[in-house]
């Protein structure tokens, strides 16, 4: 009996700021040096947010973003930021 798979799409699951500042602080967490990892979990949120709202609010095309925000995309930190505040959130350090 062959096992029945189906898609998995984290944005689907994040209904919630919380759950997306949860989810973005476990990739940090977890991400090591990948940022692309990072890119792609910025990704995921910002679909669940509503990416036409992110790229309006950032000023870049919709097909910009989900370029900059993929597994081939290398967005630069200045695109992150932008990512982040149309998303509410803060780029934040602590002592480790």
């Amino acid at each position: 009996m062959a096992t029945r798979t189906i898609p998995w799409d984290s944005a689907e699951h994040l209904r919630s700021d919380e759950d997306r500042v949860a989810y973005l602080n476990a990739a940090l967490d977890e991400a090591g040096d990948d940022p692309t990892f990072i890119a792609q979990v910025l990704g995921d949120i910002a679909r669940s947010h509503g990416i036409e709202r992110v790229a309006r609010e950032t000023g870049l095309s919709r097909q910009g973003l989900y370029k900059a925000l993929s597994a081939e995309g290398n967005p630069e930190l200045s695109t992150i930021l932008k990512v982040l505040r149309a998303l509410g959130m803060k780029l934040h350090a602590e002592a480790g």
